[in-house]
């Protein structure tokens, strides 16, 4: 049996920043696949922040209506969404002991932050567009802790944009 991992597949600028001024992503390439087809099939579940959640609820219902979407959150009442409120590392570890297809961490640096601090998400896929933003959000805050990664592929394209898949080494 496979173990089912936990995926942080995000689009990054150079100087790490994950989005721009009020959430955009307009700068993201979209003229090719870049692998991305082949990644949605092989998860069937979506990790969001509220925030992210409130943003693309509309794009990643429409989407990936056949995908579970998990929202992290304390305050968010919707029925239509499963909702983890507590007990994070207990559920989390469950749905990764069942088996299913790998989960998508969805963006949203502080959600995944704090899921590596509790040392639940196994891979990282960033895909590196070739332009610097000066900030922003930034990909990773601080902490206290130094994380090994391990490469396991690099693929570059023809616009210059490069995806990077890296195990996590806790």
């Amino acid at each position: 049996m496979t173990k089912r991992k936990i995926i942080l597949n995000l689009a990054t600028s150079l100087d790490c920043f994950i989005e721009w001024t009020n959430w955009e992503y307009d700068w993201c390439f979209t003229d090719q696949d870049y692998g991305f087809k082949d990644f949605i099939e092989s998860i069937d579940t979506i990790f969001m922040w509220k925030k992210s959640y409130e943003l693309f609820k509309t794009d990643v219902e429409s989407n990936f209506p056949w995908k579970k979407i998990i929202v992290f959150s304390t305050t968010l009442q919707d029925d239509s969404v499963e909702i983890i409120r507590e007990n994070i590392r207990e559920y989390i570890n469950k749905l990764k002991s069942e088996e299913w297809k790998n989960i998508w961490m969805f963006g949203w640096a502080k959600l995944s932050e704090s899921l590596m601090k509790l040392e639940l998400i196994d891979e990282i896929q960033m895909a590196i567009h070739p332009l610097i933003l000066w900030g922003w959000t930034p990909l990773f805050h601080t902490s206290e802790k130094r994380i090994e990664l391990e490469l396991i592929e690099n693929t570059d394209y023809s616009s210059w944009m490069v995806i990077l898949r890296y195990d996590i080494k806790y």
